[in-house]
């Protein structure tokens, strides 16, 4: 008996489906695009042939599907993760200039405490190695700061985390060395 498929069957087919992409994020894009379109079209045969209902159940967990999709795309074991990658690489400045931003409010603040006009020019050696030194002028108790860049080593830092935090080592192609025996 076949089953006609409402906007209702379409609309929970749709929701596995985008379930099923959030998690083959780590695929690249042409094939995860495939592995969708595959998926979406076999629920809606199977949404004709036994009802919507008993394909999306059929079909399982969204989850366990995509781990499988993973493992025969890019093999057993930890993988490399552009999300993981991205969110390091996109958090870690903000984080960092937050704090930095932080200390140097501190060092001014701890200098316009001593006196409501305070007049001359400071410098503070930022956070050794990660920042360059910031001078503080004062005049009449007003502050004006320059300086306090980021030094090389906090991009060479951010790339190798980022690198390192996302595993990319594992999205490289594989040199094999078949030798003919």
């Amino acid at each position: 008996m076949l089953h006609t498929v409402t906007w209702l069957d379409r609309l929970r087919i749709e929701r596995l489906v985008w379930s099923l992409d959030q998690r083959l994020y780590d695929l690249p894009s042409g094939s995860r695009v495939a592995r969708r379109r595959e998926v979406r079209a076999n629920l809606l045969e199977a949404a004709v042939e036994v009802g919507a209902t008993e394909a999306v159940r059929r079909l399982g967990d969204s989850r366990e599907l995509a781990e499988e999709y993973l493992t025969a795309e890019l093999g057993e074991g930890p993988r490399h993760s552009w999300i993981a990658a991205a969110l390091f690489l996109l958090t870690t400045p903000l984080l960092l200039n937050f704090f930095l931003g932080e200390a140097e409010n501190a060092y001014q603040q701890a200098i316009a405490a001593t006196g409501a006009h305070t007049d001359g020019t400071f410098t503070w050696s930022g956070v050794v190695w990660l920042q360059s030194s910031v001078t503080f002028v004062f005049h009449q108790g007003h502050a004006s700061r320059t300086g306090g860049a980021w030094t090389p080593l906090v991009y060479v830092l951010l790339i190798v985390g980022t690198v390192v935090c996302g595993r990319l080592w594992r999205a490289l192609p594989h040199r094999r060395n078949r030798q003919a025996g």
